[in-house]
């Protein structure tokens, strides 16, 4: 019998670099009255400004610009951040929390001692740990949803969050679930293979053969994936990319009213890159969505400037791919164009938004779910968690044809699951909303409409880094 040999990699080694020279965080509240600078310069690896990025995104803060640079085996990274309201942030637990954050083990997460700090749990509401986890992916059906819910209730698994995405005819979801009879995640393997197994058959009922689908469901795992960047790479997964309908070309002209999305990928050959320039309407999330796809397809930034101003935000990004080597093929540039679109348009929301703030019981969402299918309302997009005892989230609903759903419908709707239960938004499809909860936001100053001004590594990000991050003093607020 042939014996093979393999070489040892102590697990600790990865984090090595970042032990001996751990991230720098500042905080400054001086440089600009209108925005907080958060400036981060650390040991570089694969991953890690989507991972601070993601720390400042779910705590609701507004980034309306980022500096951005890599080379070499350092990061140093400048992020224009406000809250919500649009101010600066002088809470000092905030602050504080923001530092260690940004500091913190990644392979651990955030300690619940730096949670402690703000004395609030940070996270979207749909977002859990600590119970199990059904991840499903699909074709876009009318009722599926639905039926999932109702197989969940019947089975006495309490629903605790969930959250569903639909783009380009596909569907995933991940659904956080505990044990409805003796509480907490569902951890007995005969339970767990029962669950999964009548799930798999409500899902295979909506699918015809050949169909791409999947069901898994999973205990909770110390470090477990972001739950919306598992979205993406469910999404990913079911290969829910496309070419730009908006465009003719990589390179058709922006007209100054356009809100298409707009990718364009050129080779840099004077420095071994490939630069992505991108422009799209300004939403919440826009800068997480985009660096999910570029760092779950292995691709590395090395620069970039992002910003945006009134309603359109701009993104430039200098990268290889992890090996690196650039985008050399127009095979490899088309697939990542349709990629980075994809990205940020399974966040966008169609139809009408109705929000629920009920107490949380077993079956609601079954029930909520129920009314909708039976009224012929489908779920573009649902976003449900716990806060207290109470269950708090948003559905958008179109009719069965993707069509806005006639308002007729909608309140009876109401009235079947209880006036109380839903209020209505009718604002249909993606209307982005001022001030911005996250992500690539609106900038402090400049009227919406304006036309936006380029931005160029050139002229632009080495003067910005070197004022704004050559010195890393302490924090200042």
């Amino acid at each position: 019998m042939q014996i093979s040999y393999q070489p040892y990699i102590d697990p600790d080694y990865d984090s090595l670099i970042e032990r001996i020279y751990p991230p720098r965080v500042c905080i400054d509240n001086d440089t600009y009255q209108d925005c907080t600078l958060v400036k981060v310069d650390s040991a570089n690896k694969h991953g890690i400004l989507l991972e601070m990025v993601q720390v400042l995104t779910d705590l609701d803060l507004v980034i309306s610009k980022s500096y951005i640079s890599s080379d070499g085996g350092w990061f140093m990274d400048v992020f224009h951040v406000t809250d919500q309201l649009g101010n600066k942030l002088t809470d000092e637990t905030l602050i504080l929390y923001i530092q260690k954050a940004l500091c913190a083990n990644r392979r651990v997460g955030v300690s619940p001692e730096i949670q402690n700090c703000l004395k609030r749990e940070v996270r979207p509401l749909h977002v859990l740990t600590e119970h199990t986890a059904m991840e499903m992916t699909g074709i876009d059906r009318p009722g599926l949803l639905s039926e999932i819910f109702a197989v969940l209730a019947e089975l006495q698994c309490h629903v605790t969050a969930a959250v569903a995405w639909t783009h380009n005819n596909r569907a995933a979801s991940i659904i956080y679930m505990e044990d409805g009879i003796s509480g907490g995640p569902i951890t007995d393997p005969k339970r767990l293979a029962d669950v999964e197994e009548q799930l798999e058959n409500v899902v295979e009922a909506h699918h015809g053969t050949g169909e791409m689908r999947s069901v898994r469901l999973a205990s909770p795992v110390p470090g477990q994936t972001h739950t919306e960047r598992r979205l993406h790479q469910l999404m990913y997964a079911t290969m829910d990319y496309e070419p730009c309908r908006g465009c003719t070309g990589s390179g058709a002209a922006h007209r100054r009213d356009c809100t298409n999305i707009h990718v364009s990928i050129e080779p840099c050959k004077e420095k071994g890159y490939s630069v992505v320039n991108m422009k799209s309407r300004d939403r919440p999330k826009l800068l997480f969505d985009t660096l999910c796809a570029l760092t779950d397809m292995q691709y590395v930034v090395f620069h970039a400037v992002v910003s945006s101003k009134g309603t359109m935000a701009e993104q430039e990004y200098f990268i290889r791919q992890k090996d690196g080597c650039t985008l050399d093929t127009e095979t490899e540039r088309q697939k990542l164009n349709q990629c980075l679109i994809a990205a940020i348009e399974r966040r966008v929301s169609h139809g009408l938004r109705l929000d629920v703030c009920t107490l949380n019981r077993v079956g609601l969402l079954s029930d909520v779910t129920r009314a909708f299918r039976e009224n012929g309302l489908s779920i573009s997009r649902a976003e449900i968690g716990i806060q207290g005892e109470r269950s708090v989230g948003s559905f958008y609903v179109t009719d069965a044809s993707g069509d806005e759903a006639n308002p007729h419908t909608i309140e009876l709707v109401r009235k079947e699951i209880g006036g109380s239960v839903l209020a209505v938004n009718t604002s249909p499809g993606w209307t982005p909303r001022t001030p911005s909860t996250t992500g690539i936001s609106r900038s402090s100053s400049g009227s919406m409409g304006e036309d936006k001004q380029k931005f160029s590594l050139g002229s632009l990000l080495w003067s910005q880094l070197e004022r704004l991050s050559g010195n890393f003093s302490s924090i200042r607020s």
